[in-house]
């Protein structure tokens, strides 16, 4: 709570109860003298605050905390009338007494008593009542926004678990690339170690935010695709369109690349063929379409193991339930021949 809100919800209670004082006093001195009814409106008003403000402060969050709310309701009770009998004692002996001589006896006095506490009952409860249901409705409020909190921060926590999974899987696969290329091929090796420094700084520098630019993902996944192709050699076809018109659109970081990943980790190359793998991203109208193919056979048995997930299509599943619940259409087709993923994205501003 800021100290801003905690100044006007001062602000407020003193202007609540002034005007339930100056009310008062226009009520009690039209049938009494001035100075009665500045004493009675004053009394009532401390005497009312307290109790409510015991009932409101100290009493109802407890209960709200504990649960107890019928234990709060018997201590609700208590209270109005406790307050009906001071307003009794309030009205007889501020009121009655100038105008009429009271009975010598204090059992003299119980009638009118009585009729004070029947009298005052219901603005004791109404008293009450509207102040109890103010504050159920402040604390009410103030539960549903912990909630939500707790439920951003689980919601966070569980991004960036499944963005450290893949973090790690890729730098992996980058880094083993380098290292088999460094014994053949110094050149190419050097060029893949320029690549990686790309695919590093995006990793370090921009996918601890919430949202990237389309561009920036864009480039780092044309990155990882280049150094597919380049390892892959001759040995597989990649067919790779890009297509983005709005620049600056936003994306969820690392949502795509297991996609690419999978495609060329469970490319099919049987014997005496040649796999492919094509790859189709666009942009149009601020809406992402995505297509991944690759050739695939059901004959090999380590291809069958993408079918528990892993780290890759079951994680960005779980990132598009969390992260754009109601904005995506994500088609996976196998036919034992060809693996098709088609995701179709509304991107943010």
């Amino acid at each position: 709570m800021t100290k801003p809100f905690i100044v006007k919800e001062y602000i407020f209670t003193f202007i609540f109860w002034l005007v339930f004082a100056i009310v008062l006093w226009c009520n009690f001195q039209i049938a009494t003298e001035t100075y009665l009814a500045v004493i009675q409106s004053v009394i009532i008003t401390i005497c009312s605050f307290m109790f409510t403000h015991f009932l409101t402060a100290k009493l109802l969050p407890k209960a709200l905390h504990l649960k107890k709310m019928r234990r709060f309701l018997i201590q609700a009770a208590i209270v109005i009338l406790l307050l009906s009998v001071i307003y009794s004692v309030i009205f007889t002996y501020l009121e009655v007494a100038p105008k009429t001589d009271l009975p010598p006896t204090f059992k003299g006095h119980l009638p009118i008593l009585w009729q004070g506490f029947y009298m005052a009952l219901p603005a004791s409860f109404l008293i009450n009542g509207s102040a109890c249901g103010i504050k159920f409705y402040k604390e009410h409020g103030r539960i549903e926004r912990d909630h939500i909190l707790l439920q951003q921060a689980h919601l966070e926590n569980q991004l960036k678990l499944l963005q450290d999974q893949i973090n790690p899987h890729v730098v992996f696969n980058i880094l083993n690339h380098i290292h088999i290329l460094m014994k053949t091929d110094i050149q190419l090796a050097d060029f893949l170690l320029m690549k990686f420094s790309d695919i590093l700084r995006y990793q370090l520098y921009h996918c601890n935010q919430n949202l990237v630019p389309l561009d920036k993902e864009i480039e780092y996944l044309q990155n990882l695709v280049e150094v597919e192709k380049l390892r892959w050699g001759n040995e597989l076809e990649v067919d790779a369109h890009w297509k983005i018109d709005h620049k600056k659109a936003s994306i969820a970081p690392l949502l795509l690349v297991s996609f690419i990943e999978n495609a060329f980790k469970y490319v099919c190359r049987l014997p005496g063929q040649i796999g492919y793998i094509r790859i189709s991203c666009q942009e149009e109208n601020n809406s992402l379409l995505l297509y991944v193919e690759n050739s695939y056979s059901d004959r090999v048995m380590y291809k069958k193991k993408e079918g528990t997930g892993g780290i890759g299509i079951q994680n960005v599943k779980k990132r598009l339930k969390l992260q754009y619940p109601d904005s995506h259409d994500l088609k996976i087709e196998s036919d034992g021949h060809v693996y098709k993923v088609t995701l179709t994205l509304q991107l943010s501003e």
